[in-house]
C-alpha cells in the first residue's frame, strides 16, 4: 500500500515539446499537442519510484485505486498507473467517508476499474483544456500587454465575475422607490416597487373604497431537517479551512480529544463524580469548540 502525494505525474510543460517553445513569441500561438506528453513532477520521482516498484511486483495481480471518489482522483491515479505502463486489472475504492465501518465497507464491495473510464477520460479533457487555455491565452496577453497575465480556464471567468460583483457595488446607487399596500385582517398584499411616487398615489386611489376578492389560498408545511454530523472527511477539511490544521495535527487533536471524552465519561457515571470533574469537562467542550466549529 502507498500513495500518489497530490499529482505525481502531470502534463508536460510547451518547451517539452520544443525548445522553441521556452521564448514565448505570438506567431507561435496556438500550441496544441499532436500527442501529449506526461512528465513526473519535480521533486516526486522516489514516490513514484515506489509506486512503479509495487505495480510492477509479480506478487501483485490487481491495483485498487483508493484515490479521492471524484473526478480528480481517478485522473491523479491513471496517470500514474499509465506512467508506470501497468496493465493489472484495477479495482476502485469508492468511499467518501474515512470512518473504519465506511472502510471497511468499501473494500468489501469494490468496483470494477472500468466502470470509471468515462470519469477518467472526463477529467483528462479538463486537464488538456486547462493546458490549452492557460498556455495560449498566458503568453497571448502578456505578450499584448507586455506584462505577465495569467490566464485560466476556470481562474480568468471566475476573477471577472468577482470584478463584476466587485464594481456593482462600488457604483451603487441608491433608488428611491414606493410600495402600495393591502392591508387586511390577516394578510398584508404589496405591490411591485413602483418609481414613481405619483403613480403609487394614483394606485392607492384606484383602491380607495373598492372590494378585493382573494381567489385563492395556498397553505404549505415545510420540513426543514437538521444538517448531518460531521464525518472525520469533513471535519478535518472544516479544520483546514478553519484553522490550517495539517491531517497529522487534525488527527492527534481529535484522538486525544476522544480519549479524554471517554475518559471523562467512564469516570462520570457515578453522579458523585459529574460535580469533581465539571472544570475538566469544561476545558474538553472548549477544545471541542476549537476543532469543531
Amino acid at each position: 500500500m502507498s500513495w500518489c502525494v497530490g499529482h505525481l505525474v502531470s502534463l508536460a510543460n510547451a518547451d517539452m515539446y520544443d525548445e522553441k517553445f521556452k521564448k514565448w513569441d505570438i506567431a507561435d500561438l496556438p500550441i496544441i499537442p499532436d500527442e501529449w506528453q506526461f512528465i513526473i513532477a519535480e521533486d516526486k520521482d522516489k514516490q513514484f519510484g515506489i509506486l512503479h516498484q509495487l505495480m510492477g511486483d509479480n506478487r501483485v495481480t490487481e491495483v485498487v485505486n483508493a484515490c479521492d471518489a471524484g473526478r480528480e482522483g481517478e485522473l491523479i491515479f491513471r496517470l500514474v498507473y499509465n506512467k508506470a505502463l501497468c496493465n493489472k486489472p484495477i479495482k476502485r475504492l469508492w468511499i467518501s467517508s474515512m470512518e473504519e465501518k465506511a472502510i471497511r465497507e468499501g473494500f468489501d464491495n469494490l468496483r470494477d476499474g472500468k466502470d470509471y473510464e468515462n470519469l477518467y477520460q472526463s477529467a483528462l479533457c479538463r486537464a488538456k483544456a486547462d493546458w490549452i487555455v492557460g498556455i495560449n491565452a498566458t503568453r497571448l496577453f502578456s505578450k499584448l500587454y507586455n506584462r505577465t497575465l495569467n490566464v485560466g480556464r476556470v481562474q480568468t471567468p471566475t476573477l471577472a465575475m468577482l470584478y463584476e460583483r466587485e464594481n456593482s457595488i462600488r457604483n451603487f446607487q441608491k433608488e428611491k422607490y414606493f410600495n402600495v399596500h393591502l392591508k387586511s385582517v390577516g394578510f398584508d398584499a404589496v405591490h411591485e416597487k413602483v418609481k414613481e411616487q405619483g403613480e403609487a398615489e394614483n394606485i392607492r386611489r384606484d383602491c380607495d373604497g373598492k372590494e378585493a376578492i382573494v381567489k385563492s389560498v395556498k397553505t404549505e408545511r415545510k420540513t426543514v431537517n437538521p444538517p448531518h454530523l460531521y464525518d472525520l472527511t469533513t471535519l478535518q477539511r472544516e479544520a483546514n479551512r478553519l484553522y490550517g490544521f495539517t491531517s497529522q495535527q487534525f488527527m492527534v487533536d481529535i484522538e486525544k480529544l476522544v480519549e479524554d471524552i471517554i475518559a471523562v465519561a467512564k469516570e462520570s457515571v457515578d453522579e458523585s463524580k459529574v460535580s469533581r470533574n465539571g472544570g475538566r469537562l469544561s476545558a474538553l467542550a472548549q477544545d471541542a469548540a476549537r476543532i469543531l466549529s
